[in-house]
């Protein structure tokens, strides 16, 4: 059974605030003392063999500013702009493909933002073209790319698809129309049901949809009401995002609390309780981290085969393959290391003119953080720790290596988030809503981290 109950008094106890664990360790230790020589020398490193490659690109673009975001955006109704930000990614990749060894295939790509969709038919075409000039793609490779249904015409799908991606996201978040007003997007569901349309019309293999709960004027029974409606839609996949209020990082978002028009924490654990059981009753399996796919979806068939992985993308079915990232903002990931590029778009230009590599700062991985990267990794992915496989993974003694972090679990298992056996650690079907709580136990930063940087984890 896939069902999950929620108990509301452990989300109470257990919102606290926490790392999502896209990386480890997490980007608010990325450092600007490394420096493009450090970075350099790990990708000849990372180049002297044929792994596999996963490339994403950050389309900064969007023609209004949606209040809850907390993506790095530009906003701007200047579609033009498109056209020369593409012209500095075809410079950046000039300066980073010679680096890669040349028998490297790319087994995924994503678009991500901002918003792709920002992006005209022919800016989407050539963009698609300069990117297949310097990579060579693997057959069954996992495109995917996020659509704003608003201001989206047909051609840009079926450019998309022509392209060569196959998965769309479909950033929805609620269709109450207060909702939609009080957080400045307005997103008519029959708007977004053409751009679906249009999606299946071309052949894309699979559909996400974005929802996020603890938005302005939500309720359970508004919620409810949106939930149906994408239902009727049959996604293949929902990401349903815990609305993160960062406004000391994103000051648009201070305008909910001028309004005082977010729901009470109450209603907000209300919120999460109705998504997690109606989706469960309703076929799908809570993957872990805000996921939710179809049984039928090879992201349950890789988190049941222990397969599954987890980047800066979400959660993926491929294994080993390290990313490369190109544009402002974006965050490039080896076996070994970090690296981001400036989130201000005109240093990001400049050092491009100036023939340099635009990163700001990055990560260089020590052995421990190794170790507890590929365990946060495994616990999120597989839901279990298996001490014998994980000893023989790490080269470690598993147990007496993270002795103190196993006898620091008892609680989370008077609670029922997970089982301890003399085997290993499994988390329960309530515990997945509670996986990076317990991912925070193995993290060997967060005792003194300051709790002010980390958005709650409910």
């Amino acid at each position: 059974m896939n069902e999950i109950t929620v108990d509301l008094e452990l989300v109470k106890k257990y919102n606290i605030p926490g790392p999502r664990y896209t990386s480890y360790p997490p980007a608010v230790h990325f450092t600007d003392k490394i420096t493009w020589n450090d970075i350099r020398a790990e990708i000849e490193r990372n180049n002297k063999d044929s792994r596999d490659l996963s490339l994403y690109f950050h389309i900064p673009f969007c023609y209004s500013l949606c209040w809850f975001c907390g993506c790095t955006t530009i906003i701007t109704p200047n579609v033009k702009q498109s056209s020369t930000y593409i012209d500095y990614l075809k410079k950046e990749m000039d300066l980073i493909v010679p680096l890669l060894n040349p028998r490297r295939k790319v087994v995924q790509l994503h678009f991500g933002g901002g918003s792709p969709t920002f992006m005209p038919v022919d800016d989407i075409k050539r963009l698609g073209d300069l990117i297949h000039e310097r990579f060579t793609f693997c057959q069954d490779i996992e495109a995917g790319v996020e659509m704003d249904p608003r201001r989206m015409v047909k051609e840009q799908v079926k450019a998309f698809r022509d392209v060569g991606f196959n998965r769309a996201s479909v950033g929805v978040q609620d269709f109450n129309p207060k909702v939609q007003k009080a957080v400045h997007r307005i997103q008519p569901k029959e708007l977004t049901a053409k751009v679906i349309g249009w999606i299946r019309e071309y052949g894309f293999q699979s559909l996400n949809i974005d929802l996020i709960y603890g938005l302005p004027f939500q309720t359970p029974e508004s919620f409810e009401k949106t939930i149906d409606e994408v239902l009727e839609f049959k996604p293949d996949r929902f990401a349903v995002f815990s609305y993160a209020h960062v406004p000391w990082m994103k000051p648009s978002q201070r305008i909910f609390e001028y309004k005082q028009n977010l729901p009470s924490p109450e209603t907000k654990f209300q919120l999460l309780k109705l998504v997690t059981e109606k989706l469960t009753r309703s076929g799908y399996v809570y993957i872990g981290m805000d996921h939710f796919a179809l049984e039928t979806d090879e992201l349950v068939k890789a988190q049941r085969n222990g397969t599954l992985q987890r980047n800066f993308q979400g959660y993926s079915t491929r294994a080993g393959a390290d990313i490369y990232a190109f544009g402002m903002s974006s965050i490039s990931q080896t076996d070994s290391a970090y690296w981001q590029n400036h989130k201000d778009i005109n240093t990001y230009y400049s050092m491009l003119n100036e023939g340099k590599v635009p990163i700001v700062r990055g990560y260089l991985l020590n052995e421990d953080d190794k170790i507890r990267r590929i365990t946060i990794m495994r616990l999120m992915c597989d839901l279990k720790l298996d001490y014998r496989a994980m000893s023989d993974l790490l080269n470690i003694d598993f147990k007496q290596y993270f002795e103190k972090e196993l006898e620091s679990l008892q609680d989370l298992e008077e609670d029922g988030l997970i089982t301890l056996s003399p085997e290993g650690v499994t988390v329960t079907q309530l515990g997945r809503l509670f996986i990076r709580v317990i991912a925070m136990r193995f993290d060997a930063y967060l005792p003194r981290m300051a709790e002010r940087r980390f958005s709650k984890t409910i």
